[in-house]
């Protein structure tokens, strides 16, 4: 059931014909069963989104969303939407922190032109004091994102860290390396669906995976990231982090935006930091269909919203 959800729903964020149509015709109001995931279409949607989430205590990191370009001036127009959106974020008053995918920046058309377009944005990123988060895509682009990612590591842009996922086999040794450079890691589940000689396919290896990460990226992690929902998987955190004496300062847990609004607050309330992460955009189909993959019960929201606009 665990993987055969994650199947279908990430067959259907692969379509182009559907996100294609998603793109054109909009969330078509307010209260459309999407904005439960995604805090809007425009930059100015996500702010107001942004502004509320702080005044509840937590963090963010605002994504816009976008993925999976296919020529040199689509990256570009999406990397200079980026440097636009760092000055009214800036200009905003709201944490100045982003998300974002190198398949947007155009990695599958040219390295060089990703690794242009991604310092494009870093540099004036780092200008304003924002960190960005490099998500990590389904695994052909594993290998790739973490080159690029060590490349800019090494002309010294320090304002940068990097996701990895818990259920694939190599995501240990990945860590390893990232840690040896004193890189910030999100450790998330993973979202994709992907081939057993890649990744854990059943749902408890991937949680034992996720636990064992945790306990590594908490003994010797920069400012480490636990990514996730899971009630089970935030216990054993907080556990580990009380027995080995780790302040709540030296790490955060992240969740993403209109997923258990009620964990999300709960961990606040007893001292921890807490981000959320913000997507906005018109490509938000894709994103949508990933999050109903980790939870094929959200399906239900999805009914039960298409019965209410009818």
């Amino acid at each position: 059931m665990y993987a055969g959800a994650k199947a279908a729903f990430y067959a259907l964020s692969r379509s182009a014909t559907l996100t294609r149509l998603a793109s054109t015709y909009g969330m078509r109001s307010h209260d459309s069963f999407a904005r439960r995931f995604i805090a809007g279409e425009t930059i100015e949607e996500a702010i107001d989104t942004a502004r509320r989430i702080e005044s509840q205590g937590m963090l963010l990191t605002l994504d816009y969303l976008g993925e999976s370009v296919r020529t040199p001036e689509e990256a570009d127009a999406a990397t200079r939407e980026y440097v636009r959106l760092l000055d009214v974020i800036v200009a905003s008053g709201i944490e100045p922190n982003i998300s974002l995918k190198l398949t947007q920046l155009g990695v599958g058309v040219d390295r060089a032109t990703c690794v242009d377009n991604l310092r494009r944005i870093l540099e004036p990123a780092g200008r304003h004091g924002c960190f960005v988060r490099i998500d990590m895509e389904n695994s052909p682009w594993t290998q790739l994102t973490i080159d690029i990612f060590e490349t800019l590591w090494q002309q010294d842009y320090r304002n940068v860290g990097i996701a990895l996922q818990a259920a694939l086999h190599r995501t240990e040794q990945d860590l390893q390396r990232m840690n040896a450079l004193g890189a910030r890691v999100r450790l998330v589940k993973g979202a994709y669906k992907e081939p057993a000689t890649t990744a854990y396919q059943r749902k408890a290896e991937v949680n034992a995976a996720f636990l064992r990460l945790m306990r590594v990226l908490l003994d010797s992690g920069t400012y480490p990231a636990i990514a996730t929902h899971d009630p089970a998987m935030l216990n054993e955190t907080q556990a580990y982090a009380t027995e080995r004496g780790i302040a709540k300062e030296r790490f955060e847990f992240q969740m993403l935006f209109g997923i258990r609004r009620d964990l999300q607050a709960s961990l606040v309330a007893g001292g921890h930091r807490m981000r959320v992460y913000v997507p906005f955009g018109r490509q938000w189909f894709p994103y949508f269909m990933r999050r109903l993959g980790e939870r094929p019960a959200n399906l239900g929201f999805v009914v039960r919203g298409i019965l209410h606009e009818k």
